[in-house]
């Protein structure tokens, strides 16, 4: 999936905001004429309310609620609420806000900072009344993406965090490796891999992170890099030593009673024992939120579609021509347009005939997916990484029976957050049909993918999975962690313009 600037985006200059000014709006949303909400009974709540909660880009929830104590569902209007964040010690705050509508009487504020401060008050404010228990007053210091400023305890940094205590995926897949001889994989995995697939070798040393590359596609380590480097930033990392596949495909296709490699992969699958981190495309939606993308899980919440009756009740795809059931979509689209909308984008795997496939049609922005309240997602070289997004939406998704699978996909039940498609998709148009026929049961599947992806798939829930990821692997390993001949240091970016001092004191994480 292609991540476009964001066409609102400003010059940094252009981002050191007076304290008297609210964030950047979305528009959308039209005023709820039977209720209105209240300002002393509106509800604010989330990780942007505590200091120790650093990510990328901050945020809240703001639930409208009326005098009765009634939960607003449908927008009072994208003004309605007002955020201010100012530092009491500085005469600027150097924060961009965005107050985000997401159309059902909530709203989502982000906010993210572009330098490190004493203390932060937030006001959310109803016609310049304060609201809930506004403001909110984060004791510092309030560090910023760029600080480089570890926490030395990584039980409390996922305290910090409300992670969970385990996710099932990373039990599933480390499971197959009861120990990790690091001398023993830093010689067989280059030999066994590294000539025809693009592998870095990973070593964090005292929390600093080293790499050497293999194969001539090493473009997508800057993904890894980044996550990498901005978990170094927040907490000490336990010494670790593990390979990453750039490429699509799992690589370790070995059985079990086999001799088998720990790999990292962005996508698994049911014949491979590759170890599954979230995607490069969400983690980087996740790191460039507010930043260099437009499409994230923030992004999305605000640009659902029209409201449900509203919805085109058609199944909707765009995309390439990368595996054969999307030919087979597209041709059924052409066969049942009263039912499927889909049409190829681009072809490269394929040859392009126009009789069968029709023309090629213009890219269509994400959000004007949600136009429609079917979305079919299916596979491409390998998981189609726009399911996280999808489900973020307001739309209902409909999902390709398949062996590939992202970090999350075993935790979503067929029914409950989706409707399950045959493989080959020959039960397509039955599907359609049956959520033309049961739209409130399909409604409420829509709203609990959503629900599921607004409490999985967040910025906070991506750092936790990484960092249980690392720290558990860890835990595997039966040689010491090294810095191998041929690695490089991966450098942290420098922040010259907004550095922070760290106050950390130095503890023994009891992990």
């Amino acid at each position: 999936m292609s991540l476009r600037p964001r066409p609102w985006l400003l010059p940094l200059l252009l981002l050191v905001l007076s304290p008297g000014l609210s964030g950047l709006e979305l528009p959308g949303g039209e005023a709820d004429s039977a209720t209105s909400p209240s300002a002393a009974n509106t509800l604010v709540w989330g990780p942007g309310l505590e200091a120790n909660v650093v990510l990328p880009a901050r945020f809240f929830f703001v639930q409208a609620v009326d005098s009765s104590g009634r939960n607003l569902t449908t927008s009072p209007g994208e003004q309605t609420y007002e955020v201010k964040i100012v530092s009491p010690a500085e005469d600027f705050a150097r924060i961009w806000i965005q107050v985000l509508d997401r159309h059902d009487g909530s709203f989502l504020v982000r906010y993210r900072m572009y330098a490190t401060y004493t203390d932060l008050h937030i006001h959310v404010l109803l016609k310049n009344n304060h609201v809930a228990k506004s403001p909110f007053i984060l004791k510092g210091p309030v560090y910023h993406e760029g600080c480089h400023c570890p926490q030395p305890s990584g039980s409390v940094w996922e305290a910090h965090m409300h992670c969970p205590q385990s996710f099932p995926q990373i039990d599933r897949d480390l499971a197959f490796y009861p120990s990790v001889d690091l001398d023993l994989n830093a010689q067989e995995i280059p030999q066994r891999f590294g000539q025809r697939q693009s592998l870095c070798h990973y070593t964090v040393k005292d929390n600093r992170v080293y790499v050497k590359t293999f194969g001539e596609h090493v473009g997508f380590r800057i993904f890894m890099d980044a996550i990498l480097l901005s978990l170094t930033r927040k907490v000490q990392l336990s010494d670790m030593e593990f390979f990453v596949n750039l490429g699509d495909w799992p690589l370790e296709k070995r059985k079990p009673t086999e001799r088998i490699h720990p790999i990292f992969s962005w996508c698994g699958s049911n014949n491979t024992r590759d170890i599954v981190m979230p995607t490069y495309d969400l983690t980087e939606s996740v790191l460039e939120t507010m930043g260099r993308v437009s499409l994230d899980m923030l992004s999305v919440q605000a640009n659902t579609g029209p409201p449900w009756p509203e919805k085109n009740a058609t199944a909707f795809w765009r995309g390439r021509d990368s595996r054969q059931e999307r030919l087979e979509l597209v041709k059924l689209s052409r066969a049942h347009p009263d039912y499927v909308d889909a049409a190829f984008t681009n072809f490269f795997f394929f040859k392009h005939d126009e009789s069968l496939f029709g023309p090629l049609v213009k890219h269509v922005s994400f959000f004007d997916f949600f136009k429609y309240k079917y979305q079919i997602n299916i596979d491409g070289t390998v998981a189609a990484y726009r399911l996280p997004y999808l489900l973020a939406g307001d739309s209902v998704v409909l999902k390709q029976d398949s062996g590939y699978y992202e970090h999350f996909y075993n935790e979503l039940r067929p029914w409950e957050h989706y409707i399950p498609l045959r493989a080959d998709l020959g039960d397509l148009l039955e599907k359609i049909q049956w959520a033309r026929d049961h739209d409130e049961e399909t409604k409420k599947i829509a709203r609990a993918g959503q629900q599921f992806a607004r409490n999985h798939l967040m910025g906070n829930s991506i750092f936790c999975y990484y960092y249980k990821l690392f720290q558990e692997y860890a835990k595997l390993q039966v040689t010491q962690p090294k810095v191998r001949e041929g690695m490089e240091l991966v450098e942290q970016p420098s922040d010259d313009l907004f550095p922070c001092s760290c106050h950390r004191t130095k503890a023994k994480d009891e992990l």
